[in-house]
């Protein structure tokens, strides 16, 4: 990420009044107590920001049902349409799982829920972890990649074909790394996808005014904890392994996950294919028709 692009990210970040007021604790625990600086920015970057209890959730739309699955010390919460049952039954066709992005929730996916409908698929949205109605306070990007699994490997359990996952953001990363470990799925859908958790935590650095030191002490934090290093979630380690049919959609103005991201995934999947959108920034082509009937028909095969 160059100067300009990270200083670009770190302001739209900041204009959150709740970023202002941490930015301001950090740095002045950070000048008389580093050690828990770095224990306070660890919980502080697994909290997915706004808070849940400033966003108002919205009520599902008319025939959808929700499903709430423990996973670790949380939970997920899968929503789907009574054509796609989360019970064990005879299988009602080809599943299609939709992930949001860190600080989102699963309402988001809704208008390429409703394409994929269209076109006789079965859409299954879940909130992750920390997210949406899911429980739990903190979360990270190794568990996004954990959850996508898991609920993946029930789904299959309960008799249905994967046909596709389709993933925004941070979770597009997750679900790419997934996808390199053998996650069972015919074809990927990466929606905006950033190419370097390092990355994250230096935007994580810059918007809360901390250290190198501090950045750097974060960073062996979630990695020792997670048993995974930063660097196994780059393209060019989990590109190579990813052998499902790929879809990278990126916009050129895209002020939180770079387009150059977008390319990146794009040029170490081997056949993925790169579709650049303009205007539309990092979260409104979750919303774009032109955007959502394009991916469904890739996932359906009709591209």
């Amino acid at each position: 990420m160059t100067p300009a692009a990270l200083q670009a990210t770190s302001d739209f970040y900041s204009t959150n009044p709740f970023t202002r007021v941490m930015r301001t604790g950090l740095g002045a625990l950070e000048r008389v107590w580093p050690s828990l600086t770095v224990r306070a920015a660890y919980r502080l970057f697994g909290t997915p920001l706004p808070p849940r209890w400033l966003r108002k959730q919205r009520p599902w739309p008319e025939g959808w049902r929700s499903e709430r699955w423990a996973f670790e010390d949380a939970s997920i919460t899968v929503h789907s349409l009574p054509s796609a049952p989360l019970v064990p039954s005879t299988p009602q066709g080809p599943v299609v799982l939709l992930v949001h992005g860190w600080g989102g929730h699963a309402q988001q996916m809704l208008p390429l829920a409703q394409a994929l409908a269209a076109q006789g698929m079965q859409p299954v949205l879940i909130d992750l972890p920390a997210h949406g109605v899911s429980r739990g306070r903190v979360s990270n990007l190794p568990q996004f990649a954990r959850a996508i699994e898991y609920t993946a490997a029930r789904l299959a359990q309960q008799g249905h074909v994967l046909r596709g996952a389709a993933a925004h953001s941070l979770a597009a990363n997750a679900l790419a790394f997934a996808a390199s470990r053998g996650l069972r799925i015919e074809r990927l859908v990466l929606l905006a996808p950033p190419a370097s958790p390092y990355e994250y935590t230096r935007l994580f650095a810059h918007a809360f005014g901390l250290s190198e030191a501090t950045r750097a002490g974060l960073q062996r934090r979630v990695e020792s904890r997670e048993g995974v290093l930063m660097s196994q979630f780059e393209p060019q380690c989990t590109g190579p392994n990813v052998a499902a049919p790929t879809l990278v959609v990126h916009d050129r103005e895209d002020r939180v996950n770079h387009f150059a991201d977008g390319e990146a995934f794009a040029r170490e999947i081997k056949g993925a294919r790169l579709t650049a959108t303009q205007g539309l920034g990092h979260s409104r082509m979750l919303r774009d028709e032109q955007v959502t009937s394009a991916v469904a028909a890739f996932i359906a095969g009709a591209d």
